[in-house]
């Protein structure tokens, strides 16, 4: 029988336990508080009484934890030889260089990290079109990708093991960014009366953004900042609207004026009639 360890059980880690469990295999399971694993149980898990029990259990080793602070908390528990000959899928939240060093201490403890960053909420796992980045080790990716694959899809990026979390990180700061943008409109609608309901269409079309995204790569990277289309002083004329039509709302207008201050610097440093892909610079000369 196919098996597998899952540390971690949380919302994620309850959904990847019962992935496994619908594809067959044999998962001991271990959480900080136990009474997390008791539905798993009675599925047909394995409750591990100790991390050690946990790691030992099996060759693969699944970690969803809220970040590394928690995973060494965890892993201090057991002795290192319990770590010895594991492959630890490492899907736990980080920075890029938490990731590297994760891996380094790992393997000095005769283990191999794979890096991952989960691109789905926990509903999404098991289900077809989902997708998880994956750097580290390419042979151990390979090793254990029927296993993985039980989760989602697999897009390996490469040896280094911070890459899954740089573009894990890199995608949720633009998630975030885009919700909270979203949440601010909703705010500004429903002080003049609009109803979640009425305005979604709208709010539908507004962040369907592949258009902008196909548009502005390819000039991005051959360096064409161009106001031809756009121009950044043209955003500092719109933004200032938002934050007034915001205040008229009695909204409050710190987002839009966090996007208007950059634009404002875009247009100080030289780049008012450029395009907003401009502010790349601006951003990374902060």
């Amino acid at each position: 029988m196919q098996s597998v360890t899952v540390i971690g059980l949380g919302p994620m880690g309850q959904a990847m336990v019962g992935a496994y469990l619908d594809a067959g295999y044999q998962v001991t399971v271990w959480n900080r508080t136990p009474a997390r694993a008791d539905e798993l149980v009675a599925r047909g898990a394995k409750r591990a009484e100790s991390v050690e029990e946990a790691l030992t259990a099996n060759e693969l080793v699944v970690l969803s934890l809220t970040d590394y602070d928690a995973m060494d908390a965890i892993l201090a528990q057991a002795p290192p030889a319990a770590l010895k000959g594991r492959t630890l899928a490492n899907l736990t939240s980080d920075n890029p260089d938490r990731s590297r060093r994760a891996a380094a201490w790992l393997a000095e403890r005769g283990a191999v990290q794979v890096t991952g960053g989960v691109l789905v909420p926990p509903p999404g796992i098991g289900k077809p079109g989902s997708m998880t980045y994956y750097s580290g080790p390419e042979d151990a990716v390979e090793a254990h990708r029927p296993a993985l694959e039980v989760l989602t899809g697999i897009e390996y990026l490469g040896e280094d093991h911070g890459l899954a979390a740089l573009y894990y990180q890199i995608g949720i700061d633009m998630f975030w960014t885009a919700l909270t943008g979203y949440l601010h409109g909703q705010a500004v609608a429903e002080a003049n009366g609009i109803s979640a309901e009425d305005f979604l269409p709208h709010a539908v079309r507004t962040l369907e953004l592949r258009y902008f995204l196909e548009f502005y790569a390819p000039r991005i990277t051959a360096g064409n900042h161009e106001g031809d289309v756009d121009r950044v002083s043209m955003g500092v004329a719109s933004l200032e609207h938002v934050v007034h039509t915001t205040r008229a709302a009695g909204v409050d207008d710190s987002l839009p004026s966090a996007v208007l201050e950059i634009f404002r610097r875009g247009a100080t440093d030289g780049h008012a009639q450029d395009s907003l892909t401009s502010l790349i610079g601006v951003l990374k000369n902060r």
